[in-house]
């Protein structure tokens, strides 16, 4: 029987005997403990830094004695002298085995560690990224065994990292032998290894051990916003998140208007690329400048973003999207040089990583969504809205995942609302509206106070109240809705048939006042009935999109609701019910994922396993073509009722019942009646 000393790692539990002298980070490497070294055991990194305990541990059957492991030898400390070590904390590479001895790992020291989101919709994420760093010593050369430097760097990551097939672009090797020669043949490398190969790139080289960071980019690409996080792909840390508006609006706010226009005018695909590109590498400037690093040092980035998007992006005219059976040039995911999309702001040999797509309008942003929820891992039947201009529709659980998009259009981020604007300070964000009294009271995006609190107006000064962001619409008519000013159809009541002089005459139909600060030069904010029939087509797509998704499926109820999306992590599902926009369900079971595509986004970019699941994951998902369904038309046409025409809402109706109020044309009840009569059909 083995009586070397037994070395036990926590948290993993791993444990196995080794000879007196092993170093922990060799045992560790035996056992696969999850413990990271970057220098490869010269004492240099401090990456392998490892927590001895001493003392009778009875759960693991073992005594750790003084002695356990050898003291500490110069390299140590010298480490501590010049960077200094935790207290009980040991380098991993130097510290020897010579008695049984418990050794816990902590997280700082995982290479594979998890990093978990201040945001409730945060979920872990296992570090392995397709760009690390590596410090390598590299043989001088020698006039008897004449190769080149890089030659010799290849045989040094072989024999030191165990890494074959390294290449690098004539960037890296314009680099190479002054890096080496001023770091006394020491280099850090930032090394590339792209999911499903076996190829390493090496995309940059720096002397002696680099200390200042590798970067990613995960970028959620959508038709109205671009959405980026900055990340350390060091240790998964967001640190900067920043967005702008997409520059293709000014082609069409929606897709197949962008489709159109490229259709229509010679070379507009190549204008619409443009300017995405270039807004990207502004964005990566910017976002850099806020996270406090150097652009030059972002070497990777992941882009989501739907099919119309994806070919514009890439430079692929979108026209075959634009019509039966809407073909995408390529659905497979793609890893390119950033070069090659004029990201010419970042690393100039930085990679780009997109995911999948689904299908013709089931984009790369529904695989990133599909990555970060996990629909088919669930036992809950899971419907999984990501609510954009083009809504992404996931519908399953374990036995199987369906997919659709819907065309949604901009009225949810706050386009074509007469008083809408994007989420920013100063838009209403929250709207409650009094049910006897009719009136309303509001919360803006950068103040926690409501406007009747004491101190709103003080408080709002700076920002003043500019418009209503898209959330603060949703609320607003369903508000409206319970508060007996909207009828099922969608109507705005007239004064007299409402009870209150907010409902103001606007031609043949209403409006409802919500606030007027025309007196004060400040806007005058309204919701008339273009806004409510706006609101009323997005949401009917939405439902329908849905409703399909659980015809196919067979279900008339689903289990639980996600509402994705940055615009989805603001929307009150009770609110979002009473407009219809999803499937009756029990409020505690509809839940918000916040940017779910932006979550996969980063999940992808710091680990290269989940692009492998992701790729074979989509392939299992079945599609769904909303533009080829007959029955899309028909649950369209249902939906525009709020909240339904034809499906019950039965737990709505017992946690907010609605007003029976139906308004003619005018605004007023019909035939001259009272408030809340119904129309009665003519007999004859």
């Amino acid at each position: 029987m083995d009586q070397s000393p037994l070395v036990i790692f926590t948290p993993s539990g791993k444990r196995g005997r080794f000879p007196v002298g092993t170093p922990i980070l060799t045992a560790a490497r035996q056992l696969g403990v999850d413990l990271d070294s970057v220098c490869g055991g010269r004492g240099i990194c401090s990456k392998c830094q490892v927590a001895p305990s001493y003392g009778d541990f009875p759960k693991h059957g073992v005594t750790v004695r003084e002695g356990a492991l050898s003291d500490w030898n110069e390299v140590e400390a010298r480490y501590n002298r010049v960077r200094g070590l935790k207290e009980g904390r040991r380098l991993g590479c130097q510290a020897t085995v010579q008695g049984d001895i418990i050794v816990d790992v902590p997280p700082e020291s995982q290479v594979h560690r998890q990093v978990v989101r201040k945001a409730a919709s945060a979920k872990p994420i296992v570090m392995d990224p397709a760009t690390r760093l590596v410090l390598v010593e590299v043989e001088e050369p020698d006039m008897h065994e004449p190769s080149g430097d890089f030659e010799r760097l290849q045989a040094a990551l072989r024999e030191q990292w165990q890494i074959e097939g390294v290449t690098a672009p004539l960037r890296v090797l314009q680099k190479l032998q002054p890096a080496l020669r001023k770091g006394k043949w020491q280099v850090s490398v930032a090394l590339h290894h792209p999911a499903n190969t076996e190829e390493f790139q090496i995309l940059d080289v720096w002397p002696g051990l680099h200390e200042g960071g590798l970067y990613g980019l995960a970028i959620d690409l959508g038709s109205t916003t671009i959405a980026a996080h900055l990340c350390d792909l060091g240790d998964g840390r967001v640190l900067a998140s920043s967005g702008l508006m997409n520059p293709q609006i000014r082609f069409g706010e929606d897709l197949m208007s962008r489709v159109s226009y490229a259709m229509m005018n010679p070379g507009g695909d190549h204008e619409m690329t443009r300017a995405v590109q270039e807004a990207i590498a502004t964005l990566a400037t910017e976002i850099a400048a806020e996270g406090g690093i150097d652009p030059a040092l972002i070497y990777e980035t992941v882009i989501v973003c739907n099919p119309v998007m994806h070919h514009l992006l890439l430079g692929i005219d979108p026209v075959e999207l634009g019509q039966a059976p809407f073909a995408l040039a390529t659905s497979g995911s793609l890893t390119l040089p950033a070069r090659d999309l004029n990201l010419d702001t970042i690393a100039p040999t930085a990679q780009v990583y997109l995911l999948p797509c689904i299908a013709g309008h089931v984009g790369a942003d529904a695989a990133a969504v599909a990555l970060s929820e996990e629909p088919d891992q669930a036992d809950a039947l899971t419907l999984i809205v990501d609510v954009g201009t083009n809504a992404e529709i996931l519908l399953g659980d374990q036995n199987g995942v369906l997919a659709c998009s819907s065309p949604t259009g901009p009225a949810f981020e706050g386009a074509q609302i007469s008083a809408g604007q994007r989420a920013a300070p100063g838009a209403i964000e929250r709207i409650e509206i009094d049910p006897a009294t009719k009136e309303p009271r509001f919360r803006i995006i950068g103040c926690d106070l409501w406007s009747d609190d004491p101190g709103f107006a003080e408080a709002t000064k700076e920002t003043g109240i500019t418009g209503i962001c898209g959330s603060g619409i949703i609320e607003a008519v369903a508000e409206m809705r319970m508060a007996g000013l909207l009828d099922a159809s969608g109507l705005i009541g007239s004064a007299e048939a409402t009870g209150t002089a907010r409902c103001e005459a606007t031609g043949r139909t209403h409006a409802y006042l919500i606030h007027d600060a025309t007196d004060t030069g400040g806007p005058r904010i309204t919701v008339t009935q273009g806004d409510i029939r706006a609101i009323q087509l997005a949401k009917s797509a939405l439902y329908a999109g849905a409703r399909l998704l659980m015809d196919k499926r067979g279900v008339d109820h689903v289990d639980r609701v996600v509402l994705a999306g940055a615009f989805g992590a603001h929307i009150s599902p009770k609110h979002a019910m009473v407009l219809g926009m999803i499937p009756d369900a029990t409020l505690d079971n509809v839940t918000s994922a916040g940017n779910a595509a932006g979550h996969g986004a980063r999940i992808a970019l710091c680990n290269r396993g989940a692009r492998q699941r992701i790729e074979q994951t989509v392939r299992k998902i079945e599609k769904i073509e909303t533009a080829i369904e007959p029955k899309f038309q028909e649950h369209f046409v249902n939906a525009n009722s709020i909240p339904h025409a034809t499906d019950p809402f039965p737990e709505l109706t017992r946690i907010a019942p609605l007003p029976q109020v139906a308004f003619g044309a005018s605004g007023t009840a019909p035939g001259g009646g009272e408030p809340g009569a119904r129309r009665r059909r003519r007999r004859g």
